[in-house]
């Protein structure tokens, strides 16, 4: 599928978990799903990851590192983590449905 070799391991360990809000689903009619991802993962890893685990065709991926914010958090200020998100672009034709479980 992927040129890039990338070990089972290293496979859940890039692709942390889907991104579910309103936009991410609204961007699913157009064939496009957002990831949460680790945070020294490359465009290659995660195009490998996703089109084995899910086993699907990736035309395109872009990511974007959203800052963490300040916020108080039981009255003491504090910051919260760096996330790293993946919009993933598939073939036509392609989806993913997160209701089931990975096989």
């Amino acid at each position: 599928m992927s040129t890039v070799k990338i070990t089972p391991e290293r496979m859940y360990e890039v692709v942390r978990a889907p991104h579910i809000t309103e936009k991410a689903t609204l961007l699913s009619e157009k064939n496009q799903f957002v990831f949460k991802v680790a945070s020294d993962a490359t465009k290659p890893e995660i195009k490998a990851a996703i089109e084995t685990l899910f086993k699907v065709k990736v035309t395109g991926v872009n990511t974007l590192i959203t800052k963490g914010k300040t916020k108080r958090f039981k009255g003491r200020p504090g910051i919260r983590s760096d996330v790293k998100k993946a919009f993933v672009t598939l073939a036509e034709g392609e989806s993913i449905d997160f209701t089931t479980g990975l096989a």
